[in-house]
């Protein structure tokens, strides 16, 4: 899952970030409203953590043109108002979801997971094919029963995969939705994310290279 963090505060912002990313979700960080506005402009967002007091455009303001103009991104308030005056508000010009500082980390990952799903067709939450089971909450993944250990890197792209229910993945497309903004387009990471998926899946291989297309998942 692709996530955009916005927030002005740059030690929270990076906290959040580095949590998140060890729930296996991408996550860029950008502290002016403007920025994020242009950045979510060329990059497919499922979620955006979102504080309302920002420079350049205020997290209102942004918020309402996402409802506008990006209806499938998500957004998640992130503030430091309490009052329901303020909560109500920020639910009427548009955002998905409410949490206010300061917040328990669990939570976060819980209200990110359950907009993440509704960024996406309806599907179950647990994901089952060719004798794979990935559980996104749990963050556990199976074959044939057994239980399979994976980096935080590998169960993004094995959940990125699964998600596209046996269609191709570019290896653009997966660098755009498991990988952050910082990553290098030319980098042999995804190669060798594939390949160590595999081997921790085991064989017969349900990873399989579509040659010039991408991956796909399924036998």
């Amino acid at each position: 899952m692709r996530v955009l963090v916005v927030e002005d505060e740059s030690y929270l912002a990076e906290a959040i970030a580095r949590g998140l990313r060890r729930e296996s979700m991408a996550v860029d960080v950008i502290g002016d409203g403007l920025e994020a506005l242009e950045a979510i402009s060329t990059t497919d967002y499922d979620v955006v953590v979102l504080d309302r007091d920002l420079p350049g455009m205020h997290g209102d303001q942004l918020c309402a043109r996402l409802v506008t103009d990006f209806p499938r991104t998500r957004v998640l308030m992130l503030t430091a108002a309490r009052s329901l005056d303020e909560r109500v508000r920020g639910l009427s010009i548009g955002a998905d979801d409410y949490l206010t500082k300061p917040f328990e980390f669990p939570e976060l990952v819980a209200r990110l997971l359950a907009l993440g799903r509704r960024s996406q067709p309806a599907r179950t939450p647990v994901l089952q094919a060719n004798g794979v089971r990935l559980d996104p909450f749990r963050r556990e993944v199976a074959r044939d029963g057994q239980q399979v250990q994976l980096s935080p890197k590998e169960f993004a792209v094995l959940r990125v995969l699964m998600e596209a229910d046996g269609g191709v993945l570019s290896a653009e497309t997966l660098l755009e939705k498991a990988w952050d903004a910082n990553a290098d387009p030319f980098t042999s990471s995804i190669r060798v994310t594939i390949s160590h998926l595999r081997k921790r899946l085991g064989q017969p291989w349900v990873i399989q290279t579509v040659p010039g297309a991408g991956y796909r998942f399924g036998s």
